[in-house]
């Protein structure tokens, strides 16, 4: 199978393009670098660096000649969000436009675009929140994915594709970025191997769906090679407070650091959770590590990554 992945050498893309590899799949990664992964991606990779709305990396689409397109790339980042709109409707909106022509003209008959679940449902008052349930974002971020649902809606619906809208959970793991704004499981494990006391927003009982990106992985590969429609959550149907997530860090951590807290952040969404019963049914799929094996697991990512083991 030839897929090609966008956004393909960041934290998501570097776990999803070794599981297409591990099926034997020819993959092309198109991205523009800027939020890589410190993962490298496997040396058989062919890589092309362009951002996704740019005319060569439509060009490189076409020519690869793709059986089916896991679209990836975006700027990530709800309070980054606020701060940019613009350039996040450019990158969220504009790029998923792109790369849905760029997938129409090289005649690529599948497309998997990565969507948000905690984004797109806002503060629901069901939860787990299921995939009928109104979206109701509270920023432009979630704003942006839900234009791009109804882009690939409208791109599907001529019949020369067909395509799913992955809703993600709160994605964790090996090769997330603990150096900026987003990712708590990152950020902590980054503060704590700095000895340095990991922060809590507000009082921490915000809740979050957290899936770990080998799952997410696993989702992508099944959507890819499979016939589901439509938007479908991926994440554990299990809600997590960022208080016990944190508390449960620095346990694995031996380090002894206790949590500050910090201010909380305007209009942030206060619980999370995913129903997950159209992924099981649509895909076959469900979770299957548990948030602190998960953690462990990152944790020690993270240490190795600095030299510390």
């Amino acid at each position: 199978m030839r897929v090609a992945v966008t956004g393909g050498a960041g934290f998501i893309g570097t776990h999803t393009v070794e599981a297409l590899l591990a099926m034997d799949a020819t993959v092309l990664v198109l991205d523009d670098m800027r939020h890589a992964s410190h993962r490298s991606l496997p040396p058989q990779t062919e890589l092309v660096e362009h951002d996704v709305a740019a005319p060569a990396a439509r060009t490189a689409l076409q020519t690869f000649q793709a059986e089916a397109i896991l679209h990836l790339a975006a700027q990530g980042g709800v309070n980054r969000s606020w701060r940019e709109p613009a350039e996040d409707a450019r990158c969220n909106v504009m790029g998923t436009v792109s790369v849905l022509q760029a997938t129409a003209d090289a005649g690529c008959a599948r497309v998997v675009i990565a969507s948000s679940g905690g984004a797109l449902y806002g503060d629901s008052p069901h939860l787990p929140s299921g995939e009928g349930e109104p979206p109701a974002p509270r920023s432009p971020y979630g704003t942006a994915k839900l234009a791009a649902e109804a882009y690939l809606r409208l791109f599907t619906t001529r019949g020369a594709m067909s395509g799913c809208a992955l809703r993600y959970g709160n994605v964790y793991g090996p090769g997330q970025d603990g150096s900026g704004e987003a990712g708590v499981v990152a950020i902590s494990c980054h503060r704590l191997l700095a000895n340095r006391a990991p922060e809590i927003r507000g009082d921490g009982m915000q809740t979050r769906d957290f899936v770990y990106v080998s799952d997410v992985a696993d989702a992508n590969v099944r959507a890819l090679t499979g016939v589901a429609a439509g938007a479908i959550n991926v994440g554990t149907g299990t809600e997590s407070s960022v208080l016990d997530v944190i508390a449960n860090l620095c346990r694995i951590s031996g380090a002894g650091t206790r949590p500050v807290h910090v201010a909380a952040v305007e209009q942030e969404v206060r619980r999370s959770c995913l129903d997950v019963r159209r992924a099981q049914d649509q895909l076959g799929w469900r979770a299957t590590t548990a948030l602190e094996s998960g953690l462990a697991l990152t944790y020690a990512s993270f240490r190795d990554a600095a030299g510390l083991a």
